[in-house]
């Protein structure tokens, strides 16, 4: 009994010590769905997880792979999460169809986002796109691009497009099979495949968004607004917020360890040490940069994502200013 009380007696301190927000009397249950699968993109999360930040916040977590077929903003609409990971595109565009997403905290500063193409298909500079077949991710990810190709002045749809755009499976081939000049990939992702594969990178030209002015927001952390009306909710999501941020400074701090994490929750056994090592590295980068502090969402930012996505000639993502879309209320509590 003696040893039982000393376990109580310390889980109250751990948890008092983490700015006072947490109750050690039960942990609070909170879900967490992620955009993609088990990857080091979300490595400050399976950190937080490992070492034991959430349970020193009083929290439960449970963490939700992403994958392909798996669509965030629906699973919290459909009240399977309670926190989801999305890019701002997609969840301003799905806001504006309905759904109330909340941006709570901004994780990555950066944009990772770039198309990829092959020198031998003749493109030097975006002038080049045009009559070319390019690949391009959807169910959200389509919409940067989109915003940047209307940038450009080229059309991507009707009976004579001025960019074919092929609708891009989750893996590299088009370009290796040359059925496209260009591919999106990730700065921490896709990009390695292409050189995994055997393709030297001088034989490769890169655009990144960032470069191109066309930079929009990418994994940020999003709820829904009914939530942000609960007190309690509040409190625990700031709770979620600080710990996360912390397992993200560890992450980036202890990068081996982090991959280690990161595939010992990989339960597709797809993942190798090799390629999570490069990805941690690059997403240390987008984390970069930040005004404030870890999980602090600037203002400019935020407008700078909603120009790009409003401001197409043809076809812009979202019709209108988006109300209420972000919230510094959570981040603020969180003491960050």
């Amino acid at each position: 009994m003696r040893k039982l009380a000393l376990a109580l007696a310390g889980a109250a301190v751990a948890a008092a010590g983490f700015g006072g927000m947490a109750d050690a009397r039960a942990a609070d249950a909170l879900t967490l769905q992620l955009k993609w699968v088990t990857q080091a993109q979300f490595a400050g999360y399976y950190v937080a997880e490992a070492k034991g930040f959430y349970e020193e916040a009083g929290l439960d977590v449970t963490i939700k792979p992403g994958g392909p077929d798996i669509n965030p903003s629906q699973v919290i609409a459909g009240g399977g999460a309670d926190v989801v990971v999305d890019w701002m595109p997609s969840a301003l565009a799905t806001r504006e169809k309905g759904v109330p997403l909340v941006n709570i905290a901004q994780t990555f500063n950066k944009s990772g986002m770039m198309l990829t193409c092959r020198k031998d298909s003749g493109v030097a500079t975006p002038a080049d796109f045009k009559g070319k077949t390019l690949g391009v991710w959807f169910s959200g990810n389509e919409y940067p691009f989109l915003s940047w190709m209307d940038k450009l002045g080229y059309s991507t749809s009707g009976a004579n497009p001025d960019i074919k755009v092929l609708k891009q499976g989750f893996n590299v081939d088009p370009l290796l099979q040359k059925q496209a000049a260009c591919i999106s990939t990730m700065t921490y992702n896709e990009y390695w495949q292409v050189i995994e594969a055997g393709m030297p990178q001088s034989d490769l030209i890169v655009f990144k968004y960032e470069d191109q002015g066309v930079a929009t927001l990418e994994d940020g952390l999003y709820t829904l607004d009914a939530k942000l009306k609960d007190p309690k909710m509040v409190d625990k999501l700031a709770r979620f917020v600080k710990a996360s941020m912390k397992g993200w400074d560890y992450a980036v701090k202890n990068q081996a360890e982090a991959v280690d994490i990161v595939l010992e929750n990989d339960a597709s056994g797809a993942q190798t040490k090799e390629h999570q090592s490069k990805m941690i590295g690059e997403i240390a980068k987008l984390l970069e940069g930040g005004t404030k502090g870890p999980g602090y969402l600037d203002p400019a930012a935020y407008e700078r994502t909603v120009g790009v996505l409003i401001n197409g000639k043809s076809d812009p993502v979202i019709s209108k200013k988006p109300e209420g879309a972000w919230t510094h209320a959570v981040w603020e509590k969180a003491g960050l």
